[in-house]
């Protein structure tokens, strides 16, 4: 019990991060039924054509997945402190092929194997850093992941707040 009182910021955190992600990932934002995209569409071809954007790579989507999954790695880290570090990253590989599932099931988006590839590596680079992390502060890496998340959360709320009031 004393651990999940001192984990509450930890749960908060997450909790707030893992809202945006679902929103952003399934939903891309809408903030209504009928915002949100309408198709099926599956890519079982890594790196293949729905990655082209006038005949070259579009690395943007590439660093978008990978840089959005990089918390869930350190959230995993913390949470699976004692797993392994392949139980540690297996969730976010895990969420990943669901997203992608429920994307091509409920025909709200394209469903692709390129994001399970980025957004599996984003978390096997969230789970190294905060290890690196967790080797360089051991006694307080959780609560310095835990401010910059917090931090990040409301820098990122407060510019979403402004663009919805913006276009409303």
């Amino acid at each position: 019990m004393v651990e999940t009182r001192r984990r509450w910021p930890t749960y908060v955190v997450f909790g707030i991060y893992f809202a945006l992600l679902v929103w952003l990932t399934l939903f891309k934002f809408a903030t209504s039924v009928d915002e949100i995209p309408q198709m099926r569409n599956l890519n079982l071809v890594p790196f293949g054509e729905s990655m082209i954007v006038n005949g070259k790579i579009s690395f943007d989507e590439i660093i978008y997945n990978l840089v959005v999954f990089i918390p869930f790695g350190m959230y995993m880290r913390i949470f699976l402190a004692k797993k392994h570090w392949l139980l540690q990253w297996l969730p976010a590989v895990l969420l990943s092929i669901g997203f992608e599932l429920s994307q091509y099931v409920f025909a709200i988006g394209g469903s692709d194997i390129t994001d399970v590839i980025t957004n599996s590596a984003g978390g096997l680079l969230g789970v190294g850093l905060c290890a690196a992390l967790a080797k360089w502060r051991p006694m307080n890496y959780e609560k310095i992941i835990n401010r910059i998340g917090l931090v990040l959360e409301i820098v990122f709320l407060l510019l979403l707040g402004t663009l919805l009031a913006v276009n409303a």
